[in-house]
């Protein structure tokens, strides 16, 4: 016995022994551990002394923190840097602060908002790419790992209260069902003890599937678009907050997916830009650089780089093209405005409270460069261009210009006013080789500390440097462990040192870049690019391997824009560069680079499940990750039903919207299935049977053959206690279910329906079983 005990002891000293040597050096443990009991126990509580707990508390006088981060915005599309779309709330903002104009971003929307959750780059937290896409290389995975703490969790456990407004995509595929999970990934599980906003790349404004923590939002009537609803319950929250713990900080990331697809906007907003952008994207490009350089936001001679090959001229276009064209930019434009207008409600009522003054507020204006996935052309539905094969012409955009902005519509607009709105820099979102996907506009506000009100700051700062300023703001050390977990390094550098500092040396020196192949390495004002494989506005990869791409070089310190390449001057320095990015992407987990992109790169990704999926009754709703593959192959459904004495009505099975999804329901007591490719009336089949059901029990089945490749078409069948029916052609079949978002709908249609019917979408009879079969 006493052998064993000496030999557990000793177990347990070299189990501390090997503990101290693994923990980081100076490390702190988050969870703080709890104070020893401080009191004196007796026999009674008449000799006892009690001491209670203490909670654990924020820093004295620690600010209240404000994240806003938007979406889809270039570096000159708000006033506040130059840009056409008026944004007073930012601008009030920037002059009680400070302007950042060397701020970067990742060039895409998952990867950033990784980086700056978690203050590492994005590889290194597995978000090399969008979570749509993710790949089975760490760099890749879409994981988030326990070893990047996120500064939601590292504030919580410090005394914050933690909430978060808006878009989450940082739920890898597979982990964004409700019904399951898991939800570790979800705000809730990620250091936020509150949740109101949507899971995913987007939503329709209009008719958003939301969740509050992880449970489903019920859908109600919404007289405008999510940016209000999401501005309303912030206040909200805040207000029940300070109610109840008025002496503790709250953190809040407000994260609106505007102006990301879809443009949307109420049509009053809408109407205010009528004619404001008819000069086009040549003529508005070169207004902002006007404007930038008598703001002192870029200096004086900064060039402005050259239109890209196959963004076509406007002066070009005919006539009718630049009336759809410009009144897109006009639907942009109201949908940014107004977000601008939802925002400054916030930053009004936290003023109006009394917390606006220690509140840090920083705001980055666009997760990446402007979106350049409309193509040449627009569209008006995002993922009918981008992944479901939607021819639109002139005529037809024409034709629903007055449905553009509502919710009869799901557009991006043409690359070329992406390209415009990103002046004065190359490229757009998703070209992380070049500042047109990177550079981004920042503000940064805190009336108690920052006396250089309207100040410019030219450092080079990047999305993972806003969890340590954050953290040096609120006098909090970066922890070594977090809930268990060994805390990998924080890869960003704090901007403290910049606010009362304009000329400061900036202390992020060097950073590397990466997105779908598209490469660079920001070192000591120089910075070495990748030339583009593939144009931005088109999917697929390029003609050869990344590997294959050449490279340009720029000094950044004399050449604001990249206009000047000088890769042939200096062949050396160009070399030393590549060598440097190849070491960083080897420490970040960057390789293999992959330069695919849409249907693509999501195909080769996702397998496809062979397995029968089964329902037991309405009312349930599920991802399309979970959902069975009906865009991809043939199918049969078999659902027993019960039919109601007065005539059976609605949806029994439902999957997407009408931009792009089925719905096998029953119109007046008749079953139909429609499918919809797009929301073109050529896109859009159905079959009808001819006879109502009868009521009582029945079972029908469904059976699709496909005639060849997905997206191809095929024959649908419909019958009836084992009699068919009904058959008829579907002529073509959307690839994936659009809008992003949408879910897989059993005894209902949610968010925008497939096929609106009359009294909705609600299955008035009994659902015994539902069994789909892919094959």
């Amino acid at each position: 016995m006493k052998a064993r005990l000496l030999t557990g002891i000793a177990l347990a000293t070299l189990a501390s022994m090997i503990s101290a040597q693994t923990m980081p050096s100076g490390a702190n443990v988050l969870p703080k551990s709890p104070e020893p009991f401080a009191g004196t126990i007796g026999a009674t509580f008449a000799d006892s002394k009690p001491a209670f707990q203490k909670p654990v508390e924020a820093p004295v006088n620690a600010p209240n923190i404000l994240i806003i981060l938007t979406d889809d915005v270039g570096f000159a599309a708000a006033s506040t840097f130059g840009g056409p779309v008026p944004t007073p709330a930012l601008d009030r903002l920037a002059a009680n602060g400070l302007r950042y104009t060397r701020f970067h971003t990742t060039a895409m929307c998952s990867p950033t908002r990784a980086s700056l959750l978690t203050g590492r780059n994005h590889h290194a937290v597995g978000s090399g790419i969008v979570t749509d896409t993710a790949s089975g290389y760490p760099g890749y995975w879409a994981v988030i790992p326990r070893s990047a703490a996120t500064v939601a969790e590292v504030l919580r456990l410090n005394g914050y209260n933690t909430a978060f407004f808006g878009k989450h995509h940082n739920v890898p595929q597979g982990s964004d069902d409700p019904n399951s999970g898991p939800f570790d990934l979800w705000p809730t599980g990620l250091g936020f003890e509150y949740f109101y906003g949507f899971i995913g790349g987007d939503t329709n404004q209009w008719r958003p599937k939301l969740y509050r923590g992880t449970n489903p939002v019920a859908e109600h009537h919404m007289d405008a678009t999510l940016d209000h609803y999401l501005a309303e319950d912030l206040i909200h929250w805040v207000h029940g907050q300070k109610a109840a713990t008025p002496g503790k900080p709250f953190l809040t990331y407000f994260a609106p997916g505007s102006a990301h697809a879809p443009h949307q906007a109420p049509a009053e907003w809408i109407t205010r830009f009528k004619g404001r952008y008819d000069q086009g994207w040549d003529r508005l490009r070169e207004e902002s650089l006007t404007r930038q350089k008598a703001g002192g936001i870029i200096p004086k001679d900064t060039r402005l780089t050259p239109r890209p090959a196959g963004i076509p001229a406007w002066s070009s276009l005919s006539n009718d093209q630049r009336r759809a064209y410009a009144r897109m930019m006009e639907v942009f434009a109201g949908m940014l405005a107004y977000q601008d207008d939802q925002i400054g409600t916030v930053l009004d009522e936290l003023d109006r409270m009394g917390q606006l003054d220690n509140t840090l507020v920083i705001f980055v204006e666009g997760d990446n460069g402007a979106s350049p996935e409309g193509d040449v052309t627009g569209s008006l539905n995002e993922l009918g261009t981008l992944a479901n094969g939607m021819k639109e012409d002139t005529g037809w955009l024409l034709a629903e210009m007055d449905k553009m902005g509502g919710p009869d519509s799901y557009q991006v607009f043409p690359v070329g006013w992406a390209w415009a709105t990103n002046a004065p820099f190359q490229w757009t979102k998703q070209v992380g080789s070049h500042l047109g996907g990177t550079r981004n506009g920042m503000v940064v506000s805190w009336p108690a500390r920052i006396k250089d009100k309207g100040g410019i700051r030219t450092q080079f700062s990047h999305v993972n440097d806003i969890m340590p300023t954050i953290l040096e703001a609120v006098g909090i050390s970066a922890p070594g462990v977090v809930n268990g977990a060994k805390q990998q390094r924080i890869d960003g550098t704090s901007l403290v040192y910049s606010f009362d500092a304009p000329d400061a040396p900036e202390r992020h020196v060097r950073q590397y870049f990466e997105m779908i192949g598209n490469r660079a390495i920001y070192d000591h004002g120089w910075m070495a690019s990748s030339t583009p494989g593939r144009l931005p506005w088109k999917s697929g990869g390029s003609s050869g391997l990344p590997t294959d791409y050449k490279w340009e070089l720029y000094d950044l310190r004399s050449d604001f824009s990249q206009a000047r390449d000088l890769s042939a001057q200096e062949p050396d320095r160009l070399s030393a560069l590549r060598t440097a990015w190849d070491e960083e992407a080897k420490a970040n987990n960057v390789y293999p680079l992959d330069d695919r992109q849409g249907t693509m790169r999501a195909m080769s990704a996702r397998p496809v499940s062979p397995r029968s999926f089964v329902y037991w009754g309405a009312g349930v709703s599920v991802a399309q990750s979970k959902a069975p593959p009906i865009n991809l192959r043939s199918f049969s459904v078999s659902a027993e039903i019960n039919v109601p004495s007065e005539g059976v009505k609605g949806v029994l099975i439902a999957s997407g919207s009408q931009f792009g999804g089925w719905s096998f329901g029953f119109d007046g007591g008749r079953p139909f299935v429609a499918h919809a490719a797009s929301q073109k009336p050529e896109d859009r089949f159905r079959i009808d049977a001819p006879a109502a059901v009868t009521p009582g029990a029945h079972q029908l089945a469904y059976d699709y053959a496909l005639d060849g490749k997905p997206g191809q078409g095929g024959m649908l069948t419909i019958s009836i206690d084992g009699s068919e029916v009904a058959r008829g052609r579907i002529g073509r079949t959307a690839y994936v279910a659009a809008g992003l978002g949408e879910t897989f709908d059993i005894g209902r249609d949610t968010g925008a329906a497939v096929v609106e019917l009359p009294g909705g979408t609600d299955f008035n009879g009994d659902i015994a079983r539902i069994e789909i079969s892919p094959r």
